[in-house]
Parts: C-alpha cells; sequence; structure tokens
C-alpha cells in the first residue's frame, strides 16, 4: 500500500470477491470462472477499485478486475446499466460501510467525465482517480479549473472498443494486447500513475505514456478521422439506389464497419477534440481537392494524362501510409502470401477450413469474408505467412476446396 492510499481492509481481504460477485451457471456469456491462485498473485492492482460508469468500457474493467479477484464496486445513473454490471460479474453496487477504494475508474462520456473525476476526488480523499475518456486535454483543463486535486489524477485511454455498448457488451478481455495511454496530470504523483500502469497490465494492455496534448492529435488521426469518413461514406448511401447497393463488396463494409457507432457518444468524443480533429479534415480536404481537380481534367479528352498521374500519386502515397500501420502484435508490418477459397455457406464449413490450414502446419495470419450477392457460397482471404501460399492452395485442392485464383 503506497503512502498515498486509503486506510481500509488488508491486501488479502481486499482482493477477496464480495459473495455478491460471484460468477453463477446464470450469468450468461460473460460469467467467469472463479479467480484461482495463480491470478491471485499476478495481479498487482490492490483493491477494492470504484467504478464510476457501468457501459462497455467500465463494465468490461469490471471483469477484467474480478477475475483476478479484485474487490471492484460500481455506480452509474442508468439503474438498468448498474444491474446489468453486476449481474454479469463485473462488480456490485458500494455499501455506504465499504472502505475507501484505493482507485477510481471514471468510464464517463467525455463532456461529463471532468465534473465526475473531480467529484471522486473529493469524494475519496486518499484514492487515485483515472478516466477512460478518449480525450485528455479538455477533461485535464477542466479537472484543475474545478479545483480538484491533480496529483492523485491520471488521465488514460484504452484503445479499444466495440461498435456494440452498454454492460452488456461487455467482456473481459476488451483490453487484452491494447494499447492504453496513461496521460498524467502535470504534478501527478508517480505512485498514482503506477497504479493506473498496473491497471492497465492488469487487464492485459501495452502502457504508452503521451501527455495530453500529445495524445489528442494522435487519435485525432488513428481514431477520430476515421470515424469521420467512415460516417461520411456511409452518408452517401442514403442516397443509393438499391441496385448499385446489391453491389457492394467486402471493401465497402471495410470502410462503413464503425459507422454504425453510437451516434450521442461521437459527437462529444468529437466536439471535445474539435480542434486536432478539425486539423486533420482540413488536410483531407486538401487531398479531396486535389484529386476533384485530376478527376475533373480527366473528363476532357486532353486533360487525361495528366489525370493518371495524379490519381495515381494520390493512391501510392495512401498505399505508403498504409504500410506504416504496425502490424501483428505491433511489430512490423509483414508481407503475406493471401489464398481466396470459395467456402459453401453452411454451418461447420469455415471450422473445417481451419482444421485442415492445422493439419497442414500452416498458421492464420489474418481472414476477410466475403459473401456473393445471391450466392450459397462465401470467400475467405486467407492471409498466410510469405512463402507458404502456393503449397496451401494446392493442398486445398487436393481435399476438393475451391481456390480463386
Amino acid at each position: 500500500m503506497t503512502s498515498d492510499g486509503p486506510v481500509g481492509s488488508a491486501a488479502e481481504a481486499s482482493r477477496t470477491p464480495h459473495a455478491s460477485t460471484a460468477p453463477n451457471a446464470s450469468a450468461g456469456p460473460h460469467a467467469l470462472a472463479a479467480p484461482d491462485a495463480a491470478s491471485l498473485v499476478s495481479a498487482a492492482t490492490r483493491g477494492p477499485v470504484h467504478i464510476v460508469g457501468a457501459g462497455l468500457m467500465g463494465a468490461s474493467v469490471g471483469l477484467g478486475l474480478t477475475a483476478h479477484g479484485i474487490v471492484v464496486t460500481l455506480e452509474d445513473p442508468s439503474p438498468t446499466a448498474q444491474t446489468v454490471a453486476t449481474q454479469i460479474g463485473a462488480g456490485r453496487i458500494r455499501r455506504s460501510d465499504d472502505p475507501e477504494p484505493q482507485l477510481v475508474v471514471v468510464a464517463a462520456p467525455p463532456d461529463v467525465t471532468a465534473a465526475v473525476v473531480a467529484a471522486q476526488l473529493e469524494r475519496f480523499g486518499n484514492a487515485v482517480v483515472t478516466d477512460l475518456a478518449s480525450v485528455k486535454a479538455i477533461i485535464l483543463e477542466e479537472v484543475g479549473d474545478l479545483g480538484a486535486d491533480t496529483s492523485r489524477y491520471v488521465g488514460s485511454h484504452p484503445m479499444a472498443g466495440r461498435e456494440k455498448s452498454g454492460p452488456a457488451a461487455a467482456t473481459g478481455d476488451l483490453f487484452v494486447g491494447r494499447p492504453w495511454v496513461i496521460a498524467p496530470a502535470p504534478g501527478a504523483r508517480p505512485e498514482a500513475v503506477l497504479r493506473v500502469r498496473e491497471l492497465a497490465g492488469d487487464l492485459g494492455a501495452h502502457p504508452a505514456y503521451l501527455n495530453a496534448a500529445a495524445h489528442d492529435q494522435a487519435v485525432a488521426l488513428v481514431s477520430h478521422l476515421p470515424q469521420v469518413m467512415s460516417s461520411l461514406t456511409a452518408k452517401r448511401l442514403v442516397e443509393a439506389e438499391p441496385g448499385a447497393l446489391d453491389l457492394a463488396g467486402q471493401g465497402l463494409r471495410d470502410m462503413t464497419r464503425i459507422a454504425v457507432s453510437d451516434p450521442s457518444l461521437w459527437s462529444t468524443i468529437l466536439a471535445g477534440n474539435a480542434a486536432a480533429v478539425a486539423t486533420a479534415l482540413r488536410r483531407v480536404r486538401e487531398d479531396l481537392d486535389q484529386a476533384i481537380t485530376a478527376l475533373e481534367a480527366g473528363a476532357q479528352t486532353d486533360g487525361r494524362g495528366r489525370a493518371l498521374v495524379e490519381l495515381a500519386q494520390l493512391v501510392a502515397a495512401g498505399a505508403a501510409g498504409a504500410q506504416r500501420i504496425p502490424g501483428k502484435h505491433g511489430g512490423a508490418r509483414r508481407r503475406f502470401d493471401r489464398v481466396t477459397v470459395m467456402v459453401p455457406d453452411r454451418p461447420g464449413e469455415m471450422g473445417r477450413l481451419f482444421q485442415e490450414m492445422g493439419r497442414l502446419g500452416v498458421n492464420l495470419e489474418d481472414l476477410a469474408l466475403e459473401h456473393g450477392a445471391g450466392q450459397l457460397v462465401g470467400l475467405a482471404e486467407i492471409s498466410v505467412p510469405e512463402g507458404a501460399g502456393q503449397a496451401l492452395s494446392a493442398n486445398l485442392r487436393e481435399q476438393g476446396w475451391r481456390i480463386v485464383e
């Protein structure tokens, strides 16, 4: 226990879940097995941990921590969200006689996060408080303006999520293998920063340190801009003829997958990072103007040559940018062989394909599925280590699979 930690139960007691959090057969797919001795030893986080906000993110944190045997208490303005989160085993409702938490995790919408953080810092005078909001600079500024003790406040942002929202979509492994940005307030106590690093590590994430401004600029480019571009692309589909949409392939589905995200949540995220997102969009607007000019020139016979050159340069620049995205496990982007297999749309066919790959000793690096319109087959594009594609194709053909060249 650190010097700034609360006076409360002993470490062993703080890691024993209350009876109401124990998973049972009726808890559904979120139920977790009782923690074993190894998980109790391995976790660095010490409870109790109090989570404010029992939606997807807060409930997922709760599920991950209770799997380690850590006491987790919950609260949420929505009685329904609070009830669902407790029923799936993400924690229990805090009682008046509970000891002060050592760590408070605020999982609230960005537009109210600062007020909730400040309230929790005042409510629990020794606890470290972190938040999970996807914007950091404006929250840090607002917490300071509210006069809160920012020495115990450590902003953070796990780079994880799902298109679905609410505690029913929560999972204890949501953060496994994902970056978790830690953006401490200036003057934050080192032991407070350590508590948040331990939280990220216990949930399987990889801690990354950025100041609040650098974080907001980074997520504007890698998270917020893609959301806007996906939404703008999908918006064009509202006006499309049904016949045109029947021609849609996997590329359009990939591009618009995140367009179905929660509008109310994303409006607060984008507004909270408005300056950085606007800067990124201005750069995109410059590229769009260049593309439009080239296309307009290409519509004229004497301008097609120049248009071809400029459009090719634009596509090549995009490919170069895509190559900079880290590859598997965050390492350097690797080259793969891709084998496209025609898979009958029947139960068990994908499993049979995977079993065949396992028998051949070929590791699946990535997978994309596309269903043909009006057809009872799908196309599975399998990415395998470079050099393994030709042999895999030959072996699958021998087993009766149809390979699309």
